[in-house]
């Protein structure tokens, strides 16, 4: 797996100020170590760690991929929460839930620890894509977000209808992705957007696995057996 150095950060006031660029970029490795291959394009697939993944940061984890080319690979852990909500985050970057009373659901949500790269910084996965300052648009109806102005829209009660809001997000350098995968290290599937924001978020490494018609109790008595 990928090294990274940064821990998850207490201080989170930079968590919704927009990114250097529109979209984060991936982390790179040096030229020297880039080889051409077969296009590959995984965005807007889940990422499923398989059972024998001993990894600490993404061991058990099902990964929404944002962006997959030659150059890399950016996406978003989508079943890891944090212990503050939504609401908490908001008061933290100075952000009132103005329109939304504080007993709305969104409210309640749970801030998911998107990976370790920014990981002071917030990331909004959302449909429908809207306009906003600095985004990644995904598909037709998901976008990636880095920017403030998402957030204060979810505040007003103006933004997005299916959101999900992270803490750092998860970075592969060229060539990287494809090398974990060889090795077996990941399950791939095109991703169903009810798993992102609709299904529970401890149902959702299940219901990834069901995608490709697997019961995830067969896969994790096969990795038993190994």
């Amino acid at each position: 797996m990928a090294k990274y150095t940064k821990s998850l950060h207490s201080n989170l006031r930079g968590a919704a100020e927009p990114a250097e660029s529109p979209v984060p970029a991936v982390k790179r490795v040096s030229s020297e170590t880039e080889h051409p291959g077969p296009e590959l394009d995984l965005s807007n697939h889940f990422l499923i760690a398989m059972p024998s993944m001993q990894d600490p940061i993404f061991g058990g984890s099902v990964i929404y991929l944002c962006e997959h080319s030659a150059r890399g690979a950016m996406g978003m852990v989508i079943n890891r929460p944090t212990d503050m909500t939504v609401a908490t985050l908001f008061e933290r970057v100075d952000l009132k839930l103005e329109i939304i009373p504080d007993s709305h659901p969104i409210g309640k949500r749970a801030v998911m620890f998107g990976g370790p790269v920014q990981d002071d910084r917030g990331f909004v996965l959302h449909a429908p894509v809207g306009q906003f300052s600095s985004s990644l648009k995904v598909t037709d109806e998901i976008a990636f977000t880095t920017s403030r102005d998402v957030l204060e829209a979810l505040a007003a009660g103006e933004g997005p209808e299916r959101v999900l809001i992270s803490i750092g997000y998860a970075g592969w350098g060229a060539g990287q992705l494809e090398q974990e995968i060889l090795a077996n290290g990941w399950l791939t599937v095109a991703a169903d957007a009810s798993i992102l924001f609709e299904v529970p978020v401890e149902e959702r490494f299940a219901a990834a696995i069901r995608l490709l018609g697997i019961d995830p109790m067969m896969l994790a008595a096969q990795a038993g057996h190994a």
